[in-house]
């Protein structure tokens, strides 16, 4: 593989939860100030947000920002920064709107999702992402767009993602994996294979 990638199978929600919050224990005990971290959407995350939200961590010197969203409004069923502050409204933690002209911070961990069709964030492949990307953020549009979230996108591009200290992507299903581990092998040019392609730090794969 051209990136070297841990990957953990058959991992729980909750075992994913306790991995996470070990991170961020040691991400904050090594720092001061805040640590930030960009998650992604979908339904995926959220039973692992909910496990992650019972661990005592210091919240708040945690901040998040979700990793894409769609271009509506807070409270619409399809935005990740409402359905994500929604489910961490309660440890205390600072949930941060991604828009059209945001400056990210640094993040020490960029945990990522993947599409069928190899997409991360809202980096399709129609979009073509690139490495080289002047931009820590565009806004574009998925063709064809997604008919369960038929919306134009704000989304991190490839050099803000690939600045975090480290990568972790939850991948579940066989096909997805083996596109995922494809990717990783340089065998495709699909969005993922990209950010695999030029990873530096340490990435995980929760399978």
């Amino acid at each position: 593989m051209l990136t070297e990638i841990a990957f953990h199978h058959d991992q729980t929600d909750a075992q994913i939860a306790d991995w996470l919050a070990d991170r961020l224990r040691r991400d904050l005990g090594q720092r001061d100030g805040t640590v930030a971290i960009t998650v992604p959407g979908g339904s995926t995350p959220f039973p692992i947000f909910a496990e992650l939200a019972k661990h005592d961590l210091i919240w708040d010197r945690i901040e998040i920002w979700p990793g894409d969203d769609r271009c509506v409004p807070a409270d619409h069923e399809a935005s990740n920064y409402g359905r994500l502050a929604e489910a961490l409204k309660d440890t205390g933690t600072k949930v941060v709107p991604l828009e059209e002209g945001s400056q990210p911070p640094h993040f020490a961990l960029a945990w990522l999702g993947m599409g069928t069709d190899g997409h991360i964030a809202s980096l399709f492949p129609n979009t073509d992402p690139q490495v080289d990307d002047d931009r820590q953020v565009r806004r574009l549009t998925p063709d064809p767009l997604p008919p369960e979230a038929p919306f134009d996108r704000v989304t991190m591009t490839l050099p803000k993602l690939l600045s975090a200290e480290s990568l972790m992507f939850v991948i579940r299903g066989a096909e997805k994996l083996a596109l995922f581990e494809a990717a990783a092998k340089g065998e495709n040019d699909l969005p993922v294979a990209r950010l695999l392609g030029h990873a530096r730090g340490e990435v995980a794969c929760f399978a």
